[in-house]
């Protein structure tokens, strides 16, 4: 298992630290890196800065502009996004990261999965109007009442003691999602499920053996060899170490202060116990495609059964599942990376302490001074035109807080709920890589069948929500253009350039992002106003319903 994307940053220090001599009509990969970092830099100050716009233009938007359907169709926002595209490197690698990084195998599942779910199943539910779908926008990671409006949360949510009230919620209306949400968190259970299934049957003989063989110090793998010989491993101590003394924080934490996290010790317990059980099948799947799927919607779900009626217990557990699986398979990862670069692995393993200590430490400065000098930070509605603070993530983790937190999961996707029949999706995602097996096993000469991953095919569109359309219309676009079409008919300069280039990619908007934002727009100067400066596709009736009656905002009334 290789880790996809560590070969991004092998290439680049080696580009950075390998002498080389520059080939005859070509250029150096140094050379190559510093170019395309340049012109990255500089590009990136017109969609950030300049013309937001470009990082979704809808083109069927402008010709239909007075159709419900048709924005509905074309918006690459809040739309199916056909036609709909970016000039951008930041709305491509936003969300799901670089595509260069990821093979070429998985891409072409993440196609499969991605039409079969935005241009198969979601025009089909909402067009025949599954869960009532057509009273609320076809993709929208907000909630809504029953009239098809922004759920008031304060209806249904205990001002003094931050819980659930049942009497405000009989009262008021039960919680609807888009029919893109409903079943984006439908293919999640899927998803989880799949996952186990798919390691369980291609992986599980191999990681027995391996298991084996670790507690025999036999390794196969010539990193891992060659690692043993020169380097002294980490003593175990140091991690069991680690691990207890974090645990007993995070259990002071919910604890403490007068325990207003809501979550009791024995949910950092419970939470340690779901990402141990997901570790593995979730760490084989990103080692060998590069898509990591989260702990997210499956930690909500478990706690909110458990814990119901409490929102900051909810994201809280949550954050510990998910963020613990987060940072242990990019702890994984980095470890990966130590044995292609032949670092030691204390010295990997201290690093990566103090990168947490100073990062984390960062984070919550940063995370601090912004929510306290940002007037309106989260709410695009009230941020001037131009402004970055939209917060697309954190608009999507509070909607799930009133999803599983305050209504609870029995209200939304169990008896109670509307969306029951979701749950029959775990046993699809059980189930479905069982063919793809047997496949394999009856015709072990096609190769092909093995490349197969229903995990990744059922995922669909990765990072929906808060990626949009364009997002992945154009990060699939560009990694089956480099990861398919060069790899095959330019294989070497693919080999040569393509890591080179995405790195060179990244840096260039990293640093032009820091740039604009220390220069002009922590001063609240956010370019000149015109259309352009809008960070939308300017689609205003995507997100319309088109129910009979219903009145939403400056929506037109259907009949």
């Amino acid at each position: 298992m290789w880790w996809p994307a560590n070969l991004v940053q092998v290439s680049l220090f080696r580009a950075l630290h390998e002498e080389e001599v520059r080939p005859k009509g070509g250029l150096m990969r140094l050379q190559f890196f510093l170019i395309v970092l340049i012109s990255s830099f500089a590009y990136y100050v017109v969609p950030n800065y300049l013309f937001p716009s470009i990082t979704a233009l809808s083109f069927v938007c402008w010709i239909w502009k007075d159709s419900v359907t048709a924005q509905q169709i074309g918006s690459g926002r809040r739309g199916l996004g056909i036609g709909s595209f970016a000039l951008d490197w930041a709305t491509v690698a936003a969300f799901i990261g670089s595509p260069l990084a990821t093979p070429g195998f998985a891409l072409i599942n993440i196609s499969i999965g991605f039409f079969l779910m935005l241009y198969v199943l979601i025009p089909i539910a909402y067009w025949t109007n599954a869960f009532e779908a057509k009273r609320f926008p076809i993709i929208s990671s907000h909630v809504f009442d029953a009239n098809g409006g922004k759920y008031n949360v304060g209806l249904v949510l205990n001002e003094t003691t931050f819980q659930f009230n049942q009497q405000g919620y009989d009262d008021y209306s039960k919680v609807h999602l888009s029919i893109f949400f409903a079943f984006a968190y439908g293919l999640s259970f899927a998803t989880l499920a799949a996952t186990i299934s798919h390691v369980a049957l291609f992986h599980g003989r191999t990681i027995w053996q391996q298991t084996q063989a670790a507690f025999r110090d036999k390794f196969d793998d010539v990193h891992t060899r060659l690692m043993k010989k020169n380097y002294d491993a980490v003593p175990q101590w140091w991690f069991y170490s680690l691990w207890l003394i974090m645990i007993g924080l995070a259990m002071v934490a919910c604890e403490g202060f007068g325990g207003q996290l809501q979550l009791p010790y024995w949910g950092v317990i419970l939470a340690i116990g779901v990402v141990l059980f997901f570790m593995l099948p979730i760490g084989v799947i990103t080692a060998t495609t590069n898509q990591q799927f989260g702990l997210n919607v499956i930690s909500e779900l478990i706690v909110g059964y458990m814990y119901p009626g409490r929102p900051l217990a909810n994201v809280v557990f949550k954050t510990y599942s998910y963020v613990s699986m987060v940072q242990a398979i990019t702890f994984l990862s980095d470890f990966k990376l130590g044995h292609y670069m032949k670092i030691p692995p204390k010295s990997m393993f201290i690093v990566q302490l103090v990168g947490t200590v100073v990062a984390s430490s960062v984070y919550f400065s940063t995370a601090w001074w912004l929510l306290t000098s940002v007037d309106n930070i989260c709410d695009p509605s009230k941020l001037p035109m131009g402004s970055p603070w939209t917060c697309p993530g954190d608009d999507v983790f509070y909607n799930a807080s009133i999803i599983w937190g305050v209504v609870g999961p029995l209200r939304m996707f169990g008896r109670l709920g509307v969306y029951a029949k979701m749950n029959y999706f775990f046993l699809f995602g059980i189930l479905a890589p069982v063919p793809v097996w047997i496949l394999s096993r009856m015709f072990p000469e096609k190769k092909w069948i093995r490349l197969i991953n229903m995990p990744i095919i059922i995922s669909g569109s990765p990072s929906m929500p808060p990626g949009t359309a364009v997002n992945n219309i154009c990060w699939l676009t560009v990694g089956i253009f480099f990861n398919v079409y060069v790899y095959r008919r330019y294989k070497s300069w693919w080999v040569r350039h393509n890591y080179i280039l995405s790195a060179g990619l990244d840096a260039g908007v990293a640093f032009m992002a820091i740039l604009c934002y220390y220069t002009l727009q922590i001063r609240d100067i956010n370019g000149m106003r015109w259309w352009g400066l809008d960070l939308d596709d300017h689609c205003p009736l995507a997100g319309c319903p088109t129910a009979a009656g219903i009145k939403v905002g400056d929506c037109p009334i259907f009949h």
